[in-house]
């Protein structure tokens, strides 16, 4: 067996607000989108998926480096973007809610935590270079 794709599915309320964030704001490309009278779906693509799996210890020290305390549930999304500063100013002014600004972390990459329209929390992240 192979798992050919990762498919992350956000069932927001406010759809038309979820999809103007995600594909308008934060870039993400359309791949395609469908209707019917029984309701709506955009698919986004992004350039590669990893699944991530923590334990409960784990997911405390990612919330204490990244927000200062315990705050994601059991699901958070992670985007590794060029500029984690710059695009969590973009998202913010885009309605996102900044509960913590980049903050440089012990794995020597810069993040923030944002709570994005339909309360999914989002980690920004960007690499830093090893000097």
């Amino acid at each position: 067996m192979s798992v050919k794709e990762l498919r992350l599915v956000v069932t927001a309320d406010d759809y038309e607000e979820a999809v103007a964030f995600y594909r308008d704001v934060l870039g993400l490309p359309e791949r395609a989108s469908y209707s019917s009278p029984d309701g709506r779906v955009t698919i986004l693509e992004v350039e590669r998926a990893t699944l991530e799996i923590a334990d409960p210890g784990q997911a405390d020290f990612i919330d204490a480096v990244e927000v200062g305390r315990r705050v994601a549930g059991k699901y958070r999304v992670a985007f590794e973007v060029e500029d984690s500063a710059a695009t969590t100013r973009q998202l913010a002014d885009a309605g996102a809610t900044v509960l913590a600004e980049p903050t440089r972390t012990p794995w020597n990459s810069l993040n923030a935590r944002l709570e994005t329209p339909g309360g999914i929390q989002l980690t920004l992240f960007t690499e830093l270079d090893l000097k």
